[in-house]
């Protein structure tokens, strides 16, 4: 791509954002009821950023109806212990339930536990180190048979059979079996299959976890999807992810993988055993386009509810939506931080002062519009840690006082980085970016055109975005292409600290392919406070941990964070008790949805 078209896509990116900006000053200007959006035409929405961290419409919601999904990408698997996309462990809760889960509640809420199948959170004793649950009354499979303890076991069990089913998150495979002496269901010699000696199962109402090491969030890894039950008659492998056996209110009915997907009531699901789950609409349908424009249009016609994906608009959409609809929109935070990361096995990033160059020398204004502006892309991110973490302070937390004084960048204190890490006229590096991310690609664009100003020259190179694992999860390869600069973001996997950070910033994560600590952070003083961590049981204890932690890394200088991410996500005009939850990294909380009208 020469330098001249790459100048005129940045524009226009720029003044696609400005403009979008511009509309969102008067969006967020508007609160609205039913008879009000806001500043568009008069609809049944319930207001802009009325479903916020807060119900919308809840008393409106009917039993019956179809609630219509559509979305541009389909799930990485439908398979609970194969899923890993945020929002397929969102809606795998209409078919799936688990020993507790995230209570059903906006914002903070969202994110403390509550139990599920069990009758209550669990009973922990020895230190820590053991987990007992009994399960509550009346919980079915769909074909009428009771869900057991042997039922949940095996279904965590398959998360060690990584050969036939690998995808999913393993931390329960990390907690329970760290020397991974089990080899899974699948390889196990005992008769029933249950070999693995972490977990017992003293009766069929009662599940005993076994931990060789404290770890203060494994309740939090319990409520993941990954830990729901599986029945072994049921069991077909590789194959489950295209008709999972349903433990919730609704099951399979067709799945065609990248066309649609039609869920239908579970008659044998009884509302008594289930406190979480209301189970307002009759039918659920999700239809896949491959055109995220197409998607678009058809919620903007009234066809769809709602975007399972949750990851906003696409700006063409987004700016009709803003004109015309601005009350069928909410503006959640995400629980992304989108940052660019350091390598320190690529030089001069071995110095923490040429680190420190790069993010005094950024325009963090400019990479905020690159990416969508104030609203649409978020607020100028200031440190890395999500504001949904426990341990988070936000803009408060500025050491670099990129949202303040050095908001616009910096040049006279890059200069005195650079001359303090021996590169005076400065240094040439490259920025490694997604192909397939064109908001990553502005801002790659926007950080060298500010880079430069100070001496840095940094050329961009896209690689394959499908590719990620083995081109930037490669220290190796990182080194060889002299990837100094990687364009990334990054959300928790459950809300704490362990759940967003672990594999960013703990040495034992580095890894020699599918590496997530992309600045290769060996710090000792990192890791002993992770190790503290784990073993601190009281949530003030973990709070205080979990901010020094996320200052020990601002300290270090190995990211310079962009913005804490920020979406434009639509609603229908039918949709009713509709929120965002922090659970689901700002989502809408899927599972409770109920329409106004059984259309």
């Amino acid at each position: 791509m020469t330098t001249q078209r790459t100048s005129g896509r940045r524009k226009q990116a720029l003044a696609a954002a400005a403009a979008v900006a511009a509309l969102l000053t008067t969006a967020a200007c508007g609160g609205g009821d039913d008879d009000s959006n806001g500043g568009g035409s008069k609809t049944g929405a319930a207001g802009f950023d009325a479903a916020n961290n807060k119900v919308a419409q809840a008393s409106l919601a009917k039993k019956g109806g179809t609630l219509k999904f559509g979305g541009a990408q389909d799930a990485d698997s439908w398979d609970t212990t194969r899923g890993y996309y945020g929002f397929m462990w969102n809606f795998a809760r209409y078919y799936s339930r688990q020993l507790v889960t995230g209570k059903t509640e906006p914002g903070k809420a969202g994110a403390e536990l509550t139990p599920d199948l069990a009758d209550g959170l669990a009973k922990v004793t020895d230190d820590g180190k053991t987990y007992t649950y009994h399960l509550r009354d009346g919980i079915t499979w769909e074909d009428g048979k009771p869900i057991t303890s042997k039922d949940i076991k095996y279904g965590i069990e398959r998360v060690w059979a990584q050969d036939v089913l690998s995808g999913g998150p393993t931390y329960l495979k990390d907690f329970l079996d760290p020397k991974g002496t089990y080899k899974g269901p699948y390889k196990d010699t005992s008769k029933d299959k249950l070999g693995l000696k972490a977990i017992e199962t003293p009766d069929d109402k009662t599940i005993v976890f076994h931990l060789p090491k404290a770890n203060s969030d494994f309740e939090e890894v319990l409520a993941l999807v990954s830990a729901s039950p599986v029945r072994q008659d049921k069991d077909t492998k590789s194959k489950y992810a295209l008709h999972p056996f349903s433990s919730g209110p609704y099951k399979f009915a067709s799945y065609s993988p990248g066309k649609n997907l039609t869920l239908v009531r579970n008659p044998e699901w009884k509302q008594a055993s289930d406190p979480v789950r209301k189970a307002y609409p009759d039918k659920i349908t999700v239809t896949f386009f491959s055109d995220a424009n197409q998607l678009d249009q058809r919620l903007l016609n009234g066809d769809l509810d709602l975007d399972i994906n949750q990851t906003g608009m696409s700006p063409q959409g987004r700016t009709t939506a803003l004109k015309q609809h601005k009350a069928n929109l909410d503006n959640p935070v995400s629980g992304y931080i989108r940052y660019a990361v350091f390598p320190q096995n690529v030089k001069p990033f071995d110095n923490i002062h040429c680190r420190k160059a790069v993010i005094y020398g950024a325009d963090h204004v400019s990479l905020q519009t690159a990416r969508g502006g104030p609203v649409a892309g978020g607020d100028i991110g200031t440190n890395m840690l999500p504001p949904s973490v426990p341990g988070a302070e936000g803009q408060k937390y500025d050491p670099y006082e990129l949202a303040g004084a050095n908001k616009n960048g910096n040049a006279a204190k890059a200069k005195e980085e650079l001359k303090a890490c021996g590169k005076p006229n400065g240094f040439s590096t490259t920025i490694a970016v997604r192909n397939n991310k064109p908001v990553e690609v502005a801002t790659a664009q926007s950080m060298q055109a500010s880079l430069k100003k100070v001496g840095i020259n940094a050329q961009i190179d896209q690689y394959d975005g499908s590719q990620t694992t083995g081109i930037i999860g490669s220290p190796s390869n990182v080194k060889k292409k002299g990837y100094g600069i990687i364009i990334m973001g990054w959300g928790p996997d459950f809300p704490t600290v362990q759940g967003f950070g672990l594999p960013l910033w703990d040495s034992k994560y580095i890894a020699p392919s599918g590496n997530n600590n992309f600045a290769l952070i060996n710090d000792k003083t990192i890791d002993g406070l992770f190790d503290q961590y784990v073993t601190t049981l009281d949530d003030a204890g973990k709070t205080k941990i979990a901010t020094e932690i996320n200052h020990k890394v601002m300290e270090g200088g190995y990211y310079l964070p962009f913005v804490f991410e920020k979406f434009i996500n639509w609603r229908s005009d039918n949709l009713a008790n509709v929120y965002t939850s922090d659970n689901y990294s700002g989502m809408y909380d899927f599972v409770n949805l109920g329409l106004k009208s059984a259309k």
